[in-house]
């Protein structure tokens, strides 16, 4: 606790501190908001923003690595083997409970029992910017939206008819990165086309315990295209195509500590979509369609029998979603009104075959669908400061019927410098494909988990020299989704039986002068889950209280500091401070994973705007750490290289 204390310390009383862009905060535009354009300093919602700037400056981290440092978020996973679950939480919440946008479409897999997107899939070298969305947003985005959401919007046509970009890099661990990218721009059409080639002969992801069990290297490929094009049809009218294509393949360890040489991976994303946009001076329609489909398959031959259960073993999943969506704006006067109607569907089909010393074991095929449709609406009042939205959203599923969401945004403008606001929300995550039909611990009567979200802080939004953000959050979730098991009667059963509160504080503070640079971010995470369940065969009886943010700790600080010693030449510092975290251990107490510091140093020199070379050193003290017990984290390692921009 000494050591947060300080470095908090450090970060209030520093002289230099992080330089802003050159608009400031009170002028930044962002989309997530409310699905329109919309001033930082218009809205009573948290948002933070990710420019392309920042990401060209991370330019050896992978996307996960790079969300890890904003406020209030952990990427669990993020600093393993390359190809590990990487699942998002933010202020504490379980997997599945923050949803990914691409583009503003959100994206899932419905074959993963939480529901949760693979970031893996993502690359930073196809990012144009991101915008995290705190708080429950499920009026707008619908399930899953009950922390936040997560709007990665890819690379845009440049301004010339011609514009090539790429980047080569290389470094620890055999690691290699290509990325090479067009993009331009005519009287009638724009487009833009990347690719990226990503792989390393990794570390064993499992960890070796007792040192010298010799554990093999677990590698990751991967192959990963982005496009998109657009086409003015009138000065009002234009339409959009896009399309990605995703593939990694890596191998993976049996289980925590434990080593496995043959159990390989591979998974694969595709999806396109398109969409129709009409501006008017007023406002603007859209009506949107995106198609996703991913498919996980594993493969464990028998040369390395790591599992006794388990020989040989072959499985796949297949997850595939259609999105449409149809919503429009207005702005009448002191007056912003949105409202649009949106229809999902989502179907899975999974296999798992195996054998080992007890015989052939086949897992009954899941196939499983479910639609949905919401219409949804919210409308927002401006006048001298004040900001004021009210929306709500009515959401019709297949399988549990039918709930209904609500927000309330109030905010208020001081002096055109400080943004003070209180939020309400309340928010839903559906249950999903497994939870309602797998064939041992499926439950159909399941109901959607229900989320009563809060929040109240102040901005100061000046840019110049200084920007700070600090928030107080509640969250409390009804009907929680949790898995039981009956020892006596041998049966597993997914149940409504949980009550879940999480609570904390977040803190930002950014300053900027002559050639410093200094940014720096402290949350503070806590929460409890009570139990309804009668306890028949569990380990928690009802109405039991426990702890609950497993993996999550209660203290996290980034802060990074750097130095502009001339307008090409960059150098900077990254500390990332996290508390201890539990465990969960299914009818045992928890087990406590250590707290940890680790730090980062980055450098780089343009020469003039076409080259840029970066030196880009992780975990510079070497520090041995774990995010996931039994799994090892990436020790001292580098990655440098160059990028251009033609």
């Amino acid at each position: 606790m000494k050591r947060h204390f300080f470095v908090l310390a450090v970060v209030i009383f520093s002289n230099q501190l992080k330089a802003q862009q050159d608009t400031t905060l009170l002028n930044e535009v962002v989309i997530t908001t409310n699905k329109y354009p919309k001033k930082q300093s218009e809205t009573g919602k948290v948002v933070t923003t990710i420019s392309r700037e920042q990401l060209e400056r991370s330019g050896g981290k992978t996307l996960p690595e790079i969300l890890n440092s904003a406020t209030g978020t952990v990427i669990i996973g993020a600093n393993n083997a390359l190809g590990t679950n990487q699942t998002v939480s933010i202020r504490g919440a379980s997997a599945g409970n923050v949803l990914i946008l691409l583009d503003g479409i959100p994206v899932n897999d419905p074959s993963v029992i939480t529901n949760y997107f693979d970031l893996n899939f993502l690359t930073t070298d196809q990012v144009e910017r991101i915008e995290i969305l705190k708080g429950g947003q499920s009026t707008l985005y619908g399930s899953d939206a009950v922390a936040g959401v997560i709007n990665i919007i890819s690379k845009k046509a440049g301004a010339k008819k011609l514009n090539v970009h790429g980047a080569f890099s290389g470094g620890s661990y055999n690691t290699l990165r290509q990325n090479i990218g067009i993009n331009g721009r005519g009287n009638k059409a724009d487009y833009s086309l990347n690719y990226t080639h990503l792989s390393n002969d990794g570390f064993s992801a499992a960890f070796d315990s007792s040192g010298s069990a010799g554990f093999d290297r677990d590698g990751f490929n991967q192959h990963a295209i982005n496009g998109r094009t657009g086409f003015t049809i009138s000065n009002t009218i234009k339409i959009s195509l896009s399309g990605t294509y995703s593939n990694y393949k890596t191998d993976i360890d049996a289980s925590a500590y434990t080593d496995d040489r043959d159990f390989t991976s591979e998974s694969n994303n595709i999806q396109f979509g398109g969409g129709l946009q009409h501006h008017f001076s007023n406002g603007s329609i859209h009506l949107n369609y995106n198609y996703n489909r991913i498919e996980r398959s594993y493969f464990d031959d028998s040369s390395h029998k790591s599992n006794l259960f388990a020989f040989y073993s072959k499985s796949n999943y297949i997850g595939r979603t259609h999105y449409a969506e149809f919503y429009g704006n207005w702005r009448l006067s002191q007056w912003e009104l949105l409202a649009g109607a949106d229809f999902r569907s989502a179907n899975t089909d999974q296999w798992y075959w195996s054998t080992g010393i007890f015989g052939p074991f086949n897992q009954p095929v899941l196939n499983a669908r479910i639609k949905q449709i919401s219409p949804y609406a919210s409308v927002v009042y401006k006048r001298n400061g004040l900001n004021v939205e009210l929306g709500g959203r009515f959401n019709e599923h297949s399988a549990y019927g039918s709930n209904f969401t609500f927000t309330f945004n109030p905010s208020f403008l001081v002096k055109n410098k400080v943004k003070v606001f209180a939020n309400l929300y309340s928010a839903f995550k559906a249950p999903t494909l497994y939870q309602l039909f797998d064939a041992y611990a499926g439950n159909a009567a399941l109901l959607p988990e229900k989320g009563i979200i809060g929040e109240a802080g102040a901005e100061l939004l000046s840019g110049k020299p200084i920007s700070a953000r600090i928030v107080g959050f509640y969250r409390k979730t009804t009907d929680a989704i949790i898995y039981t098991f009956n020892p006596s009667s041998f049966q597993s059963k997914y149940l409504n039986v949980s009550k879940q509160i999480n609570n904390g504080i977040e803190a930002e503070l950014s300053y900027a002068k002559n050639i410093f640079t200094i940014t720096a971010n402290y949350t503070y995470t806590n929460g409890k889950t009570t139990s309804l369940y009668d306890g028949t065969g569990s380990p928690l009886g009802k109405d039991t209280t426990y702890y609950n943010l497993y993996r999550i700790p209660k203290h996290t600080i980034n802060l990074t500091a750097g130095i502009r010693f001339s307008k090409d030449f960059f150098i900077s510092t990254h500390i990332r401070s996290l508390s201890k975290r539990e465990e969960f251990i299914y009818g045992s107490s928890p087990e406590t994973i250590t707290g940890y510091a680790i730090a980062d140093m980055y450098g780089e020199y343009k020469f003039g705007k076409a080259i840029r070379v970066f030196l880009d050193l992780k975990n510079i003290t070497n520090k041995v750490y774990f995010d996931i017990p039994g799994y090892n984290t990436r020790k001292f390692n580098f990655i440098t290289g160059l990028s251009f921009q033609l």
